[in-house]
């Protein structure tokens, strides 16, 4: 990290820098010494080696290197020896030409989310051309080699590591969850009824208080450093319990009320109010030895709780609870990088850019009245989070405003004028009255609760710092407006009325429609009462319905985190089609990226951001994906810049020269129809005559991954051929008992013909074969030719006499960009369906191009021929395609590409469906 430089010094060092690179700079040999020298150097970093990160690996459809990266403050940087133009593009090795920032972006695309870069440089010795990915629309910022010494701060932040406070508090609030986890389990052992719900109760309430008597000491709001450890020191083992039994009793009594002959040590505690240690005394356990050292040693005098983020540590002070209640409520907790994807293009850009307008304002009286007037209107939002859990979304909402208040009042401050903050005049009118929440689990109201208030504390610090005053944190003034209960069956307006709620946000439980609970299942009845296909969405969507219901005739803007699913497969046609009709539009949203979250049980699953409001809002319309934005036209259900199009089910092709898809042959038969390998060979090895009566199968997995499978296929055989084999005969004996047993009558009547498939599609000529599931992780859905005689499981879709053409188009990035939005899920996996075949909508295409199409696929044939032994599973996966395949499939996305209009060097997979959803539109008028 780098050391404290002067100004004087640092452009003293900037000048020479400059000079010593003057006219030199080869990229090959010189990149690492180039800024290796400037972080050192010009920016006091004492190891620049630790810092930055050259040639680290990235895959694209072949191996690349990025130049540099600095990890710690997430930039990215693109080198180019001296005298390159930047703006020039460049050809790759793959035929593409980029310019250096469109490489850099490229590479980017392909990293975690967490490691993708804020800023991306591009930069040939003698020009750093700096792009912020905050702001993707914005032109690039150019720094010249020889300006560096006198704008060396606009390089600044290469070693400004904001986010290591974030980082600081991320690992201060982790060890204290695992201080509280562990107290919490010492206190469990000591109950006389450890699984009593009225104990869990108590010991949550218990853990709660704790934790905020232990934060209040280190933060010194208590009056005095270490005024807690102090009181508890004094007492003995056995007299620990009744110690807190009083102190509690003293921290919810008024001096006023209080026994006036109460000892010393508990009337110098300050009276705390705000419902932390109101209510009936809660059951508290005798005390080991064990839970005094963890409470006075481990917990109190070896850390500081002074340096937590009230925003991270509720979320990890709540993964406490048993992680079977925590996985059964769908609960995921956020990172603070996260939340912001929500508030800020939900509210927080907006007023940042307000205030950044306010404060250039240069006539003081102007300035001063607007800064007050944009105070007041902080202090008059409301929020909303009807699934609050520990409060992560509405803490970091509250303390963007703090910060955003406390700007106002560093601004006045500085315009010299007197404030009068004496007496009882406080400066702060933001307030965490402003946020409601509605949650249903106990503990998770309590501490988000105490999160807020240590929020508030941590805040009240800051702005005494700003105007110089001691401010009194305790009583707690500021009540916090989290209700217990189940949020779908609750009255958000009884709670919160819409007419005085401006924003609603969260993050619902993540479940899925075949996971949720008879419980959740009746939640959803309530909640879409008026939308009878509701039993196949997943959980989260009852919170759209019920918040654009509460959002009738309202200005309030919402945004929810939400599981990928909702915006893909049927999901679309059933939630997207139903809320469109209330009016609901979307304002900004992310596409698909991977959401992380800061509990114990790391939760890592695809998501979108969906912000919407009532049709009110004259929003300009943002569509994020990775760290990109674009303005759009209009946002549609699958999350494109789109007209709002909904995919239904359809029995054939839009296109009338395309043969028909089906699925493959069904056996359903217990297993009993099919053959291993080894049954197989044992089988044919007993009765040689058995083979004429076997086939190969193949599933999707068989398919994938080349693995042997058989079936006995005795359509139009003479019983005399099969009936004399024992084996078959007791196979047939067991379909049939298996089949007697079905719920569904057809099958329960092919009982009497075990010997066929229940569903039998099986061509007469060679097929295409399409795999129902397959990785997300695969750049393409692995599909290929099958002779006749293989017979095609259920788990595979079929199309018979398909062509290369056909093979070429729906082998292309242009179907799999237009099956990736339209499939279902299987977890993340693909999940192929007809209504993805039959709605996509086909090229119009000349001869040439349908033969260059068709010279692709037979190219993209002959090189997996190349490969005999290796499965379509490995010659398929992210890091072993072979080259040969690879050239095969680019080239294929050219011709492709270039049948559609499609320009292949800058159009992104959003804007290829996006344009073959207008197509769609077109046909289907």
């Amino acid at each position: 990290m780098p050391q404290t430089i002067t100004p004087a010094a640092q452009k003293k060092a900037a000048a020479e820098f400059a000079k010593r690179w003057e006219n030199r700079g080869y990229e090959k040999g010189e990149t690492q010494i180039f800024w290796i020298d400037l972080l050192r150097s010009v920016y006091g970093v004492e190891n620049p080696e630790q810092l930055i990160v050259f040639e680290e690996q990235v895959n694209l459809s072949h191996t690349s290197f990025i130049d540099a990266t600095i990890p710690a403050t997430h930039v990215m940087i693109e080198q180019k020896s001296l005298g390159k133009d930047l703006k020039k593009p460049i050809r790759q090795s793959d035929g593409t030409t980029l310019t250096p920032y469109q490489q850099a972006k490229r590479y980017a695309a392909e990293l975690p989310y967490s490691k993708r870069p804020r800023w991306i440089i591009a930069c040939n010795f003698a020009e750093f051309y700096i792009y912020d990915m905050e702001n993707p629309q914005a032109a690039a910022e150019c720094v010249l080699l020889k300006n560096l010494p006198t704008e060396y701060y606009r390089l600044q932040f290469l070693v400004n590591v904001k986010s290591r406070d974030i980082i600081r508090e991320t690992e201060v609030s982790k060890e204290a969850g695992q201080i509280v986890g562990k107290l919490h389990d010492a206190l469990l052992k000591e109950y006389h009824d450890p699984t009593n719900p009225a104990t869990l109760q108590s010991l949550n309430k218990l853990c709660v208080r704790l934790v905020f008597l232990l934060y209040a000491e280190s933060a010194g709001i208590l009056g005095k450093r270490n005024m807690f450890r102090n009181y508890l020191q004094t007492f003995r083992e056995q007299n620990m319990r009744l110690a807190l039994l009083n102190l509690f009793d003293a921290l919810s009594t008024t001096s006023e009320e209080r026994d006036p002959y109460m000892d010393e040590e508990l009337a110098a505690f300050p009276y705390v109010n705000g419902g932390l240690f109101d209510g009936e005394k809660i059951e508290i356990p005798r005390f080991t030895p064990e839970i005094i050292d963890l409470l006075i040693h481990q917990a109190s005098e070896q850390f500081d709780w002074s340096e937590i983020s009230p925003t991270i540590f509720g979320a990890v002070f709540e993964s406490t609870l048993n992680p079977v209640t925590r996985r059964a409520g769908g609960m995921h907790y956020t990172s603070i990088e996260n939340i912001h994807k929500v508030i800020d293009p939900l509210f927080l850009d907006d007023l940042k850019k307000e205030l950044a307008d306010i404060k250039a304002i240069k006539t003081t009286k102007t300035k001063r009245q607007k800064l007050l007037a944009f105070q007041n209107k902080l202090a008059s939002l409301k929020f909303l989070d009807p699934a609050c859990g520990s409060g992560n979304f509405l803490t970091e909402s509250y303390l963007s405003l703090r910060r955003l208040e406390n700007e106002i009042l560093q601004e006045l401050s500085g315009l010299e004028i007197t404030f009068g903050f004496e007496g009882e005049h406080n400066p702060i009118k933001v307030s965490i009255h402003q946020f409601y929440g509605i949650e249903i689990n106990d503990f998770a109201v309590a501490v988000t609760k105490a999160a807020l208030w240590i929020a508030e504390s941590q805040a009240l610090q800051e702005t005494e710092n700003i105007v110089h005053l001691n401010l009194d944190f305790l009583p707690l003034k500021s009540y916090a407006n989290i209700y217990e209960g189940n949020a779908l069956r609750v009255a958000w307006r009884e709670i919160l009325p819409p007419g005085e709620c401006n924003f609603i946000m969260g993050n619902p439980p993540f479940v899925g429609h075949q996971w949720r609970s008879t419980e959740q299942i009746s939640d959803m009845e309530i909640a879409f009462h008026d939308l009878p296909k509701h039993g196949k969405l997943d959980y989260v969507c009852a919170w759209y319905n019920k918040g654009i219901d509460y959002m009738q005739g309202t200005n309030i803007f919402a945004a929810f985190v939400s599981t990928n699913s909702i915006v893909q497969g049927e999901s679309v046609g059933i939630l997207w089609q139903f809320l469109f009709d209330k009016k609901l539009v979307i304002e900004f949203a992310h596409r698909p990226f991977v959401w992380t979250s800061e509990s114990n049980e790391q939760a890592a699953v695809h998501c979108v951001i969906v912000g919407f409001s009532q049709g009110n809002n004259s929003r300009q319309k943002l569509l994020f994906s990775g760290n990109q934005a674009k303005i759009a036209e209009n946002i549609n259900g699958y999350l494109l810049d789109a007209p709002n199009v909904f995919i239904q089910a359809r029995s054939s092709s839009m296109a009338n020269d395309v043969p028909k898809i089906c699925k493959g042959s069904q056996p359903t038969d217990n297993q009993n129809l099919l053959l291993s390998q080894e049954e197989y060979d044992e089988l044919v090895s007993s009765y040689p005559k058995a083979k004429n009566l076997i086939k190969r199968f193949v599933g999707a997995s068989e398919f994938i991954n080349n693995q042997p499978r058989y079936c006995l296929w005795l359509n139009n055989i003479e019983p005399v051929e099969y009936s004399v084999i024992p084996v078959i005969m007791n196979r047939l004996k067991k379909v049939a008992d298996f089949r007697k047993k079905s719920p569904t009558e057809s099958v329960r009547r092919d009982a009497d013909i075990p010997m066929l498939f229940t569903q039998i599609r099986q061509p007469n000529e060679s097929y295409l074969l399409i795999p129902r599931h397959s990785s997300q992780s695969r750049k393409y859905i692995p599909i290929g030719y099958m002779s006749h005689d293989v017979i095609c499981g259920d788990a595979n879709y079929m199309i018979p006499c398909a062509t290369l053409y056909l093979f070429g188009v729906l082998t292309s990035n242009v179907h799999m960009a237009w099956t990736t939005t339209l499939c279902g899920r299987i977890k993340s996996d693909y999940r192929y369906s007809p209504a993805i075949y039959n709605n996509f909508p086909w090229p119009q295409v000349t001869t040439r191009q349908k033969e260059e199409i068709e010279d692709t696929a037979q190219a993209i044939i002959d090189a997996r021929a190349k490969y005999p032994n290796s499965s379509l599973a490995i010659l398929y996966g992210r890091n072993s395609m072979p080259p040969e395949l690879t050239k095969a499939h680019q080239a294929n996305v050219r011709a492709v590409m270039a049948a559609y209009g499609f320009d292949v060097k800058s159009m992104t997979e959003a804007e290829c469906v996006a344009r073959l959803m207008e197509m769609y539109v077109e046909l289907t008028k």
